[in-house]
C-alpha cells in the first residue's frame, strides 16, 4: 500500500509537472526601462533602510518598498497578471542567475531619456537628479546579459519569450524644462523620442522581440504641474481642472513617439512594437472618478494624497517631511505625491493596459486577472 501511494504522488507530482511546462506563461521574464513611475528600489531614495513611518508603500507592503507610491506600480500589477514576481531593482540583483531569470527592473528615479550632459552643458536648466538616464539603463543591460543568457542562441531564445518595456521615461525631461513656454518645451521632443527609439532599437538587435513603448502621462493632470503653473485664468483649465495647454503638449508629444514607433514597426517587421496610452488611459480617471472608486469632488480629485499645504496639497515639502500630511484614505485620491499616483490609480490604468483597449496591438492575454 505505501509503494503504491507513493508512486501515485510521484505520478501525479510528475504529472503537475508535465501540465506546468506544456502550459508555460505568456513570457518567460519581463525587462524594464524608466523612471520613478516604474522604480521598484534603484534609486537612492527608494532603498531599506528608509524611515519606518514613511508614508510610501503604507496601501500594500506596509513598510517602505523602493516605490514611489502608497504601494504598487503598474509594472508590479503586470508582473502579477502574468505570473511572474516583482521584479527586483538591478542594482540589487547578485551574480546569481535566479536573481534575473524571470525578469530585472532597469528603471530608476529621476531619470531622463536625454544623458546628463545634455543639462549640464545648457545653462538656465535644472539639473537632473541623477546621471542614469535611459542610455545608461541600457548599459546595465548590457552588463547584466551575461547573467541572462551564456550564448547567442540562449539570449535569442530567453528574449523571444519575453516582455521589454522601454519607459514611461521623458517626464523629468519636461519638468527639468518647466521655465519654458510650451512652444520652447515642443523644441525638446524630437530629442526626447530619438532617445527612446535608439535604446528600443537597439533592443531589438540584443534580441528583444515584444517590447512596449509607452507615452506620456496628461501632465496637465499632475499635482506638481499644477502647483508650479497655477493660474488665474478661468480659460486655461479644462472641466476637469486640468490644464489645457500641458496636455496638449503631452498629446503632441505622443503623436510624435508613436510616429516614431510606427517607423520602428517597419524598419523590424519581426517585432511586435505595442504603445502603451498612458495618457487616454490616466485621463479617463479624471473625467470620471467615481467610476472608479475615486472621489467625485472635483476640487479634492486632483489633490496630492501626501503633502504639504497649498491649494493641491503641494508644496516644497516632500512627502514624509515635517510639515506634510497624508490623506485618511489613498485609495480615493489618483495623486499620491504630486508627480506620482495611488496604487489604486496605477492599478486601474494597469487595469486598462492588460484588460481595456489602451495597449496597441493589446499583449498577449494575461495568466490572471487584477483584482
Amino acid at each position: 500500500m505505501k509503494i503504491f501511494i507513493l508512486f501515485s504522488i510521484t505520478f501525479a507530482c510528475g504529472f503537475l509537472k508535465i501540465v506546468s511546462n506544456a502550459n508555460p506563461l505568456p513570457y518567460e521574464a519581463i525587462f524594464n526601462f524608466g523612471d520613478s513611475t516604474s522604480d521598484t528600489g534603484n534609486a537612492a531614495f527608494g532603498r531599506e533602510p528608509m524611515d519606518k513611518k514613511s508614508p510610501y508603500g503604507s496601501t500594500y507592503f506596509k513598510h517602505p518598498a523602493g516605490r514611489m507610491s502608497d504601494g504598487r506600480l503598474i509594472i508590479d500589477f503586470i508582473a502579477e497578471a502574468y505570473g511572474l514576481p516583482f521584479l527586483p531593482a538591478s542594482l540589487n540583483v547578485t551574480k546569481s542567475q535566479g536573481d534575473t531569470k524571470r525578469g530585472v527592473n532597469f528603471a530608476y528615479g529621476g531619470s531622463t531619456a536625454l544623458d546628463s550632459k545634455y543639462y549640464f552643458d545648457r545653462s538656465g536648466l535644472d539639473k537632473p537628479t541623477t546621471n542614469n538616464s535611459l542610455s545608461v539603463q541600457f548599459d546595465w543591460f548590457k552588463n547584466q546579459k551575461p547573467l541572462l543568457c551564456k550564448s547567442k542562441e540562449e539570449c535569442d531564445s530567453f528574449f523571444k519569450r519575453s516582455l521589454f518595456i522601454v519607459g514611461e521615461i521623458g517626464g523629468n525631461d519636461v519638468f527639468l524644462h518647466i521655465s519654458k513656454t510650451i512652444t520652447e518645451l515642443r523644441e525638446i521632443v524630437p530629442l526626447i523620442v530619438e532617445s527612446i527609439t535608439k535604446t528600443t532599437n537597439a533592443l531589438i538587435e540584443e534580441g528583444a522581440v515584444e517590447l512596449v513603448v509607452p507615452g506620456n502621462f496628461p501632465m496637465g493632470c499632475n499635482v506638481d504641474i499644477l502647483t508650479k503653473k497655477i493660474s488665474q485664468k478661468k480659460e486655461d483649465y479644462d472641466e476637469f481642472g486640468c490644464l489645457i495647454a500641458y496636455n496638449s503638449f503631452i498629446e503632441y508629444f505622443n503623436e510624435q513617439l508613436k510616429k516614431s514607433i510606427e517607423t520602428l514597426r517597419q524598419k523590424h517587421p519581426q517585432a511586435k512594437i505595442i504603445y502603451f496610452d498612458y495618457y487616454n488611459d490616466a485621463k479617463r480617471l479624471y473625467e470620471a472618478p467615481q467610476q472608479y472608486g475615486f472621489t467625485s469632488d472635483k476640487v479634492e480629485v486632483l489633490k496630492a494624497c501626501c503633502g504639504g499645504i497649498g491649494p493641491y496639497h503641494r508644496d516644497a515639502n516632500w512627502c514624509g517631511m515635517p510639515g506634510t500630511t497624508v490623506c485618511s484614505d489613498p485609495s480615493k485620491l489618483i495623486n499620491f505625491d504630486g508627480p506620482h499616483l495611488t496604487e489604486a490609480a496605477y492599478k486601474q490604468i494597469a487595469k486598462g493596459l492588460i484588460e481595456g483597449s489602451f495597449a496597441n496591438p493589446s499583449l498577449k492575454p494575461a495568466a490572471f486577472k487584477i483584482v
